[in-house]
């Protein structure tokens, strides 16, 4: 029998509707692999092996009698952001010790709705607070990717690390993740694996433990572009629980995917050449455009003048609601409960006990802008520069553009402890130079595995799209993934 864990999500399902296998093998298969390597590259934080496959034999009934969902019997990584009822649900941090939700998110309700199958919780960064896995309480998540020549760990990008190198390392048929400021895109070229940040509103946030609630939105990470069509297409829909969900019909993604993009005005923004620029992602960035002129797409040279700004608005406005979303973790009713003299002092001691040192950075940073005397010289004022970002998008559509293309990522994976990034947050923030303005614009944004450096390492490209038009970003995506003729399988080391 073929490597099941090798198999996309689309032949995974092929296959159990032929009973070629069933999904109990598959399930099985998945569990092997996680307890053979995830010692090493550390992306689970929970294994709920006896849960998948009770739910892999229900979903086997259900194929036997040919009513299998969507997603019948196709096992999946949950990132540790969404609730799972019963489950450890942490955000990867140790103020939430021991919390396992009486509720289930909905966008995970969707899934199991559909017939998917928990293979247990991914690591992320605490909160989804970080660009390199780093942060975890659990500790680092390793990349599967290895420099040529070199057996140096690697970062996975984040906070959706532990997603990204499940997918990659063939941990999990698909995975979900999060992106507030790029961190379903980011892990997702630093690992060779596709990633989309669909519009705002189009997930449910609910059940999602809350890092910045006005720039949050859940999609998943797969192997493939269709794979994450197939995805995104369980895991949206409208929801009266979350008020920013929008009540827009779902439209059949993986439809889109072979659609192709003949006749649409691709727009490449100048601004986003940025200096020192790695002369790998300059040439990756134009081979891309040549991909999608050679299938008959028209590329336009666009200017989003505010995008110099972008990213200390982005750290402002989502510090800011961090520390307010934060200020629930009191130790009072749920998770780690450090006792003092009094519950002020039990406050402070839970708090500083339970929050990382990159997490308390980021509730001192947004506290201190939303505090009197601060809050109109910074936050009122980064929220004017994001409705000013917004406008240089929409004016790029109304103006006929079709779809963005840009880079995903400044460089390839770095290293576990990168020193320079270590020692410089602003160094580490810099990492999410072209993924802050879809969120701050509350557009779709996927990113698609287009090439390797120098080192063998994984490149992405990224594609931004309207709000709610996710179909055309697949479609062009696609293309990009048909015209690549890279594998990007790692080589296990594990």
């Amino acid at each position: 029998m073929t490597d099941l864990t090798k198999l996309s999500l689309a032949a995974a399902r092929k296959g159990l509707t032929e009973k070629s296998f069933t999904s109990s093998e598959l399930t099985r298969a998945y569990l092997d692999a996680i307890e053979k390597a995830n010692s090493s590259l550390n992306a689970y934080v929970a294994v709920t092996g006896e849960q998948a496959l009770a739910m892999a034999k229900t979903s086997d009934e259900k194929l036997a009698k040919g009513q299998g969902g969507a997603l019948e019997g196709i096992p999946l990584g949950i990132k540790d952001l969404f609730a799972t009822k019963g489950v450890h649900t942490q955000a990867a941090s140790h103020i939430l010790d021991g919390f396992k939700p009486e509720y289930e998110s909905s966008v995970t309700a969707n899934l199991w709705r559909d017939g998917a199958v928990m293979l247990g919780k991914l690591n992320m960064d605490e909160f989804a607070m970080g660009s390199s896995n780093e942060t975890s309480y659990y500790g680092n998540v390793i990349n599967p990717f290895r420099a040529e020549g070199s057996n140096a760990d690697l970062a996975p990008g984040g906070s959706s690390g532990g997603s990204a190198v499940a997918v990659s390392a063939w941990l999990c048929v698909g995975a979900t993740a999060t992106d507030t400021g790029g961190s379903i895109r980011q892990p997702a070229a630093l690992t060779g694996t596709v990633g989309i940040k669909p519009t705002y509103g189009r997930c449910s946030r609910w059940g999602i433990v809350a890092f910045a609630s006005s720039l949050d939105q859940a999609g998943p990470i797969a192997r493939t572009v269709e794979d994450a069509a197939l995805m995104i297409t369980s895991m949206a829909g409208f929801d009266v629980k979350d008020s920013t969900s929008v009540n827009i019909a779902v439209p059949d993604f993986a439809a889109a995917v072979e659609r192709g993009v003949k006749g649409l005005t691709i727009g490449v923004p100048r601004e986003y050449r940025i200096e020192s620029m790695p002369a790998e992602i300059e040439k990756l960035w134009s081979q891309g455009l040549d991909w999608l002129r050679a299938e008959g797409a028209i590329v336009r040279d666009i200017s989003l003048p505010h995008t110099k700004y972008a990213l200390p608005a982005y750290y402002i406005v989502a510090l800011a609601e961090a520390s307010s979303n934060l200020a629930r973790y009191d130790g009072v009713k749920y998770g780690l409960r450090v006792t003092g003299k009094d519950i002020t002092d039990m406050y402070e001691l839970t708090r500083a006990a339970g929050f990382g040192r990159e997490v308390k950075r980021r509730i001192m940073i947004g506290t201190y802008v939303l505090s009197a005397g601060y809050f109109d010289a910074y936050y009122v004022k980064a929220q004017k520069v994001r409705t000013l970002i917004k406008k240089d998008f929409d004016d790029a559509f109304h103006a006929g553009v079709d779809a963005i293309l840009t880079p995903a990522t400044p460089s390839a994976a770095f290293g576990i402890g990168d020193e320079a990034l270590a020692t410089d947050p602003v160094a580490m923030y810099l990492q999410d130079v072209f993924t802050v303005t879809v969120n701050m614009a509350g557009l779709p944004g996927i990113a698609v595995p287009a090439g390797k450096d120098g080192k063998g390492l994984p490149l992405g490209l990224q594609l931004i799209g309207k709000p709610f038009d996710e179909e055309t970003l697949f479609a062009a995506a696609r293309v990009i993934e048909r015209s690549v003729d890279i594998d990007f399988s790692p080589k296990p080391w594990w």
